[in-house]
């Protein structure tokens, strides 16, 4: 097994770099790679102690964010290496200044585990969530090196539970600990006979939690929301669009304002957006917001979370899709109601919080302005709702305490 692994992965080295020469994404994922070495060489030396955290992408990187952020304050005299598999999540914080070193990581043959376990050198290994590469393991592992997953979630469908899945198994065996999110995941380890489990939780809470700590203020979007329930439509698609689209064109009320923060901001797109509607719309692009405006396009990244913070209702896109719905942890801090499309069962907070009863689920167009007519009309409804998401967050926070205190026994 191993050799057909590595020859797969050799396989891949040659196919992805055929098809970076046509694809803009994965140029990036090539080019990227081919300076890990030398970066790593330049910014970091054999005396150095480093910590090294890896993430898949971006998402990750939010969950394994507040444990780096916590080790950067406590131990300031270990240097800090961030590593991501996707141009996703490299490209966005390849200059996030809690990390002393931002690479990609390699591809996991034999000669590129050796030499970037060599070149790094940790003193202890962080893997966010579920990133599994069995060279770079079994690297680890021959060197000793105390090598921890983070907010790791199993599923009973993953290879490491299968009959045949022995020599993924034998991968795990790198680990010295799991901090994971749930029970289930525990459970499914414990059956495999690993029993160095800890059911932390998500490192995300803490991460979201700390947003409300956070300046919030957009000044630009005062007037806009003032005295008026404002609806907010995080990281929508053309699906989601649609529904408000027709949502926002049947209601005539004058309270009511909507924030949309398309996913992709593509300028044609953007527009057509734009033109759907059938009232007065302002873009973020064009400067200030029109007063009669009762739509606004957030078409810029990096503001969302802030445009929750004015929120009263928030439906959060992408869940009548087949890669499903995005990130409901954001909006629940603030402690509004939430409504979501059906596809929603590979994301355990957004499950969670289903079944509180804080977050709504519109399976089709009528049932999302049904929801939608529901929440603006009933003001006790919206407080009601709010209350379990806020709790729901609260209830949860701790995770990252929990592994950074593991961590600095470990190293102190």
């Amino acid at each position: 097994m191993s050799y057909l692994y590595n020859f797969a992965i050799f396989i891949i080295g040659i196919a992805v770099r055929i098809v970076a020469v046509f694809n803009g994404k994965m140029s990036l994922f090539v080019k990227g790679r081919k300076e890990t070495f030398s970066t790593l060489a330049k910014g970091i030396t054999l005396e150095d102690k480093t910590i090294w955290m890896h993430c898949a992408s971006l998402g990750e990187f939010e969950q394994g964010r507040p444990v780096i952020e916590s080790l950067k304050k406590s131990l300031p005299g270990y240097q800090i290496v961030l590593s991501f598999f996707s141009p996703s999540g490299y490209e966005i914080q390849k200059k996030y200044d809690g990390a002393d070193v931002v690479v990609y990581l390699p591809l996991d043959s034999k000669a590129n585990a050796k030499k970037f376990i060599q070149l790094v050198n940790p003193s202890i290994a962080l893997f966010v969530k579920y990133e599994f590469w069995p060279n770079i393991l079994k690297e680890l592992k021959s060197h000793k090196i105390e090598t921890i997953l983070v907010s790791g979630i199993f599923r009973k469908d993953q290879l490491f539970f299968k009959p045949y899945g022995g020599w993924m198994r034998q991968s795990l065996k790198a680990f010295t600990h799991f901090f994971v999110q749930n029970e289930e995941s525990r459970k499914l380890l414990n059956q495999i006979e690993f029993r160095n489990v800890v059911v932390s939780g998500d490192t995300r809470f803490d991460r979201v939690s700390n947003i409300l700590e956070q300046n919030n203020q957009l000044k630009f979007l005062e007037n806009f929301v003032k005295d008026r329930i404002v609806i907010v439509a995080g990281s929508t698609w053309s699906k989601d669009e649609k529904f408000l689209t027709k949502f926002m064109n049947e209601n005539q009320k004058e309270t009511i304002r909507l924030i949309v923060a398309p996913h992709n901001i593509v300028p044609k797109e953007i527009l057509r957006l734009k033109e759907s509607f059938n009232c007065k719309t302002s873009l973020y692009s064009e400067g200030e917001i029109s007063a009669d405006s009762k739509v606004f396009i957030a078409d810029t990244v990096g503001i969302l979370t802030k445009i929750y913070s004015y929120a009263h209702i928030a439906y959060i896109g992408g869940g009548f899709d087949k890669d499903g719905v995005h990130n409901v942890l954001e909006p629940a801090v603030f402690g509004i109601p939430l409504l979501i499309g059906p596809e929603f069962e590979k994301f355990e907070e957004a499950k969670d919080l289903v079944n509180l009863g804080g977050c709504l689920v519109a399976k089709d167009e009528s049932g999302f302005i049904r929801t939608l007519n529901l929440l603006v009309e009933d003001g006790l409804r919206r407080e009601k709702t709010g209350d379990i998401t806020k709790s729901y967050i609260k209830n949860h926070i701790g995770a990252t305490e929990i592994i950074s205190s593991y961590i600095l026994k470990k190293l102190k």
